[in-house]
């Protein structure tokens, strides 16, 4: 199985049919995530735990894959986008991550230092 990081990288990096079996891929690896997660805020129940920080990292680059994908990932995995702002309450969260406009601009420079433009 490719990982999760060269299946998210080709929704920005490639382009037509690589590019939608990418987004496919990388929307069912998220689904994935969103049945673990279930109807529980955090993926350890009730409290926000080891998993819950493992992952919430991977926010950040959301808007970059939308973007460049031209999909939404609230409207194919609500769950885990409540789950996402269920976390962004939490002040030591939300100070730690970097601004998605920041990580879209990110990959932006690297498309183009790539030459994927």
């Amino acid at each position: 199985m490719v990982g999760v990081y060269a299946v998210a990288r080709n929704v920005w990096a490639t382009k037509g049919e690589e590019q939608e079996a990418a987004k496919k891929e990388f929307i069912e690896i998220l689904k994935v995530l969103e049945g673990e997660l279930g109807d529980k805020p955090y993926f350890g129940g009730e409290t926000f735990g080891l998993t819950d920080i493992s992952l919430i990292g991977y926010y950040c680059w959301f808007y970059a894959y939308e973007k460049f994908g031209n999909f939404s990932i609230e409207s194919e995995c609500p769950k885990l986008i409540a789950w996402v702002k269920w976390c962004m309450e939490k002040e030591s969260v939300s100070k730690s991550l970097t601004d998605p406009h920041t990580v879209y601009d990110f990959v932006l420079g690297m498309k183009k230092r790539l030459g994927l433009e």
